[in-house]
């Protein structure tokens, strides 16, 4: 896959190919023209070479402007398509790779890649590439030309072509420096800035805007000093190389003039290696800057391939088919950053068909068990089973597929009402979506909006309160009928008002026999689960029915003697 998505189609290389015969035909122009000045000088021009000269310029500039126009049509169209192939080869891969992944790494890692990184690849591909090679070419053509003129001159001229070699050399080591570190600047940018336009409600709520804007002005300036800094280490480097360059120039004239003055070189020769010297010193410094450029974009080259290289599910166990939906966790040890352990030695059963509550203090690794459970995250050891069948043997596609999560952190898409239910099950006919929406309490808000269940929510469902945002969620639990169902504190965060509606379209949703497994913020609302898992330190401390745990004068007999008070 990695060497598929950069291929080069046939298109594309017969456009490079064709942007260098146009350089090459640029070239021609000065054999035209060296014919002309011998002509002036022999004092043996007329009406008719005059004519001749002009209709040679004009089929090369013919050919050339035909040969362009197609090259680059060819190059920017060749370009999109080895573009597409990469975006298309990052959703794949992205479909492969763990879970947990999304969260270690930023998501504008991801987005960075897919849109920035991209982007500059198709600059090498589209413009760099052909432009590097033309040059090259030509630029030796040039020198070996010169050559045949005059020996010395000519060697100046292809010693200041060659310099290139420790200009480029010199340049590399400083992009390797400070290109890789602009880059991370950049996607440092792109997290900061997606992060702020995705929390701005959030951040004015908290009047944290000023706060915010600053860390995001932060990495901004960032990346500005870094793109200061690069630029400082690689101007010397061209500077030098181009004043190596016109000074072959001065060289080549002082040469040629000499030359003339002692009769061995003809005036027409001496005007055209100046010329030449000329030309080449403009076009060093121009293939000074594709080159460097071109070795900088290849750092998203590398950006991209590390992507498509990373480590895939090691999912063997494609036919995924629990019995039931008991969940068992078996001395599973967790945690997020090395060394900080989240679970340790957590074991207990969650049997098939029943409520079971979570509890515990903050951090104490609630959380963690339902993103253990969807397989968001994997244990560094034990195992976790959904009727006896191993959850880390399975794609995580297919573990989902029985699992249905009400979290507190509702993501919904710019659609309509009725295509964001739909998402939970494709085949779901009109009426299964509102017989759901009846069932979680949102057919009323629903049917008041302008178009109804046509009507389109804003991106992420920013047109819908927080309590019409769970309820949806619930919504697309109950139509997706999973045999297991994950509640993370849906009711957290909200009103009084939108907190009873969403815990009524919870209880329509726990009268299905399903195995549930709730995370809740209140001891009330788990007082009646089959079970309740007290967790403390990442440990399972105790676990059993509301009552024999109050009996029992344990952690969650504190918790609910604590809770009382509040009251």
């Amino acid at each position: 896959m990695n060497q598929t998505a950069f291929k080069m189609g046939a298109k594309l290389k017969l456009s490079i190919a064709g942007v260098v015969i146009e350089g090459l035909l640029a070239g021609c122009n000065f054999l035209v023209l060296f014919q002309v000045l011998h002509l002036i000088f022999d004092r043996s021009i007329d009406f008719a070479d005059i004519l001749r000269a002009t209709g040679m310029l004009a089929l090369l500039f013919a050919l050339r402007l035909a040969l362009y126009i197609a090259a680059y049509t060819g190059n920017q169209t060749g370009g999109a398509d080895v573009s597409r192939n990469i975006r298309i080869a990052i959703g794949d891969k992205l479909k492969r790779i763990p879970l947990d992944l999304f969260t270690k790494n930023r998501t504008g890692f991801y987005i960075n890649a897919a849109t920035g990184e991209v982007g500059d690849y198709e600059q090498i591909l589209t413009h760099k590439t052909a432009d590097i090679t033309k040059y090259c070419i030509l630029l030796l053509m040039v020198g070996l030309y010169a050559c045949t003129l005059s020996l010395p001159i000519g060697l100046i001229i292809l010693t200041s072509i060659l310099l290139i070699i420790p200009a480029m050399a010199l340049s590399i080591r400083q992009i390797n420096i400070y290109g890789v570190r602009k880059n991370r600047a950049r996607e440092e940018n792109v997290s900061a800035i997606t992060e702020y336009l995705t929390g701005s409600q959030t951040l004015r709520s908290y009047a944290l805007v000023g706060t915010k804007n600053e860390s995001v002005t932060e990495a901004m300036r960032e990346y500005s000093n870094v793109s200061y800094e690069y630029e400082k280490a690689i101007l010397p480097i061209g500077f030098g190389f181009n004043f190596c360059s016109y000074l072959a120039l001065a060289a080549a004239m002082v040469l040629s003039v000499q030359g003339w003055l002692s009769h061995t070189l003809e005036p027409a020769t001496v005007i055209l290696l100046i010329m030449l010297s000329i030309f080449v010193a403009r076009l060093n410094l121009t293939l000074f800057i594709d080159l460097t450029a071109y070795r900088n974009l290849l750092i998203s080259k590398k950006k991209i391939s590390g992507i498509l290289a990373e480590e895939e599910e090691q999912a063997e166990d494609t036919s995924f088919a629990p019995k039931s939906a008991k969940i068992q966790f078996k001395d599973v040890n967790f945690s997020y950053v090395e060394g900080e352990p989240v679970l340790k030695e957590a074991s207990f059963t969650i049997p098939p068909c029943s409520l079971t509550a979570i509890v515990g203090d903050s951090g104490a690794g609630k959380s963690t068990i339902l993103n253990l459970i969807s397989k968001y995250y994997s244990p560094q050891r034990g195992s976790i089973t959904i009727g006896s069948c191993d959850i880390a043997n399975a794609p995580s596609g297919q573990v989902l597929s029985y699992i249905s999560l009400v979290d507190q952190d509702v993501f919904l898409f710019n659609d309509t009402v009725r295509n964001n239910i739909r998402y939970a099950r494709s085949s779901a006919t009109d009426e299964d979506i509102e017989e759901a929406c009846r069932l979680a309490n949102c057919d009323g808000f629903i049917r008041a909006m302008e178009k109804g269940y046509d009507t389109e929510i804003g991106e992420n469902g920013n047109r819908l309160s927080g309590g019409e945002r769970q309820r949806l969620s619930v919504a697309q639990a109950i139509l997706k009928d999973s045999p297991i169902i994950l509640l993370d504190e849906a009711t957290a965060s909200l009103d009084i008002e939108n907190e009873l509606l969403v815990k009524q379209a919870v209880t329509n949703l726990l009268k299905a026999d399903k195995t549930i497994v709730m995370i809740a913020h209140t001891l009330p609302i788990v007082k009646h689960a089959d079970r309740i898992l007290v967790l403390d330190g990442g440990r399972v401390a105790e676990w059993g029915t509301h009552d024999g745990l109050v009996a029992s004068g344990g952690k969650y007999a504190s918790m609910w003697a604590a809770s009382q008070t509040l009251k």
